[in-house]
């Protein structure tokens, strides 16, 4: 059980959704006993996501008879994890003289839902709580040694400035037992600001690299398991020969390596690879996005559409089949297991987390409008960036296709697809489980607070981005780089690069104000 919600997990947990333009710092109007859509309806999940650009690994999910009998996942009330030097003295023998206590199920326990206020905050206990416990590489349940000096010190971990990891939390199930829980979507969006704010629904920056790396040696995970799990997460066996490097015959200390070049900011999710890594999307006003997942992978049209894809990123996809291609059955990956050795989110619990990632609104944005900026907007305009990066949510919402993809006939019919492609590096759209063919539009909104920019975060700032030397083959991103690479060309999305050095620097103190 543990090990399918490692592989679950790579979730970023929900990512960007809805078209109309909408006022984003507004939670939706919601009645004291709202219709709770149905998240796994056949034909609804049937449409839901674009097909791959090999559409012969498109998935074909799993019918809703299976699905809703699967078991409701219980939230436990959960508390913080202290990094070292900062845990109150006594603390974790304290949590060991707590009582069980499940905040919500579907056996009796369940919060006040009366307001819009309170699906807001029940949303927020679903957002916080653990979808599995102990490591992501398979550490044991109570192993608490992300406790450890050793565990910062490996993994470069950020730390709040209430000296608390919101990444992880403790949970008691048993009283005199504490567990660390992980996975919960906050793991992936939860962001320590330079402050050390904690920004709940932005772009995360735990360095899930360094700790995919560091589990996997502390916990000794067999060699076996390693590859198996490595496994379900990224292979695309339906594209044979075109498909990324794979781990299956890699020593560890090799697949170690290979995830510490995911930095922070930067994951290397379920269903794409280590070798193409997916920037950490920023939640906060995607209920104004039409297509999820950088490459465009699900539409969303309605709030059931963010709930079918936390649904899915909290392990539902991992019930797919990919041309025959089960993620969910180790060792086979041919068959489903028996549904009561998993667990899922109840509707009403995914109704509500939809409900507080809606309501998520920016920090403060410290950038003002001065000379500079406003230049910069006249850069922005004469530039026709506006055509792609259109106000007021500063994205047309639309798909650009990757270079070598062949738009099929049908498919400007049904999505919104631009004639042009911007020449971005195509593997993670072309070669994994999320690759459409196309990437998705990106909101300029709340770049000042978030980096690693680039579908694969090759650079760290506006300032990397714009840099025209990335183009150039010596160039070493200051993002992600591929394993073995010493220098790595950032190719593609030209515009800006041809700037005089005024203009540039004009137009990122312009974006920074967004």
């Amino acid at each position: 059980m543990k090990r399918i919600g490692y592989a679950a997990m790579f979730a970023l947990v929900l990512t960007q959704i809805l078209s109309g333009v909408q006022d984003a710092q507004r939670p939706p109007a919601v009645s004291s006993a709202p219709t709770i859509p149905k998240t796994w309806d056949d034909q609804e999940m049937a449409t839901l996501e674009i097909p791959l650009a090999n559409p012969v690994g498109s998935p074909k999910q799993a019918p809703s008879s299976y699905y809703y009998s699967i078991p409701i996942r219980p939230i436990y009330k959960n508390y913080p994890v202290y990094a070292y030097g900062h845990e109150p003295q006594g603390y974790i023998e304290s949590l060991k003289q707590r009582e069980p206590e499940i905040v919500w199920d579907d056996h009796g326990h369940r919060p006040t839902l009366k307001t819009p206020a309170d699906w807001i905050a029940a949303g927020e206990l679903v957002f916080d709580s653990p979808t599995t416990y102990g490591g992501i590489g398979g550490s044991d349940a109570k192993d608490l040694y992300v406790r450890e000096a050793k565990f910062l010190s490996d993994t470069d971990t950020p730390v709040g400035r209430d000296g608390t990891l919101p990444f992880f939390r403790y949970v008691v199930k048993k009283k005199g037992e504490v567990e660390i829980g992980a996975l919960a979507c906050g793991m992936c969006h939860s962001r320590i600001m330079p402050d050390g704010a904690i920004l709940k629904g932005a772009q995360g920056n735990f360095p899930f690299g360094n700790v995919f790396a560091a589990d996997y040696l502390h916990a000794r995970t067999p060699l076996n398991d390693v590859h198996a799990l490595e496994r379900s997460l990224y292979a695309t066996p339906w594209l044979g020969a075109d498909s990324l490097p794979a781990t299956d015959a890699m020593s560890l200390d090799e697949i170690i390596q290979i995830h510490r070049t995911v930095p922070p900011g930067v994951v290397a999710r379920h269903r794409t690879s280590p070798f193409a890594p997916a920037q950490v999307p920023d939640l906060i006003g995607v209920k104004d996005r039409k297509y999820l997942d950088r490459t465009g992978l699900q539409q969303q049209r309605s709030i059931v559409d963010l709930m079918r894809y936390a649904a899915l990123n909290q392990g539902g996809d991992d019930l797919a089949s990919f041309d025959g291609f089960v993620p969910v059955d180790f060792g086979n990956f041919k068959k489903l297991p028996a549904a009561n050795t998993l667990d899922r989110y109840s509707d009403e619990q995914l109704y509500a987390l939809a409900q507080f990632i809606y309501a998520q609104q920016p920090p403060p944005n410290p950038n003002k409008v001065d000379a500079l900026a406003a230049h910069g907007k006249e850069v922005f305009e004469s530039e026709n960036c506006v055509m792609c990066h259109t106000p007021p949510l500063y994205t047309n919402n639309k798909l650009t296709p990757a270079l070598g993809f062949k738009v099929p006939p049908d498919a400007r019919k049904k999505y919104d697809i631009l004639s042009m492609s911007v020449g971005t590096d195509p593997d993670l759209t072309m070669k994994t489980r999320r690759g459409t063919g196309y990437y998705k539009v990106p909101s300029l909104k709340g770049v000042w607070y978030r980096g690693m920019f680039g579908h694969d975060g090759w650079c760290a700032t506006l300032e990397d981005w714009f840099n025209p030397r990335r183009e150039s083959d010596n160039y070493v991103p200051t993002g992600f780089k591929p394993y073995g690479a010493k220098t790595f060309a950032v190719k593609g999305h030209p515009f800006g690069l041809d700037l005089s050095e005024e203009d540039r620097k004009a137009l990122i103190a312009f974006l920074k104000t967004l």
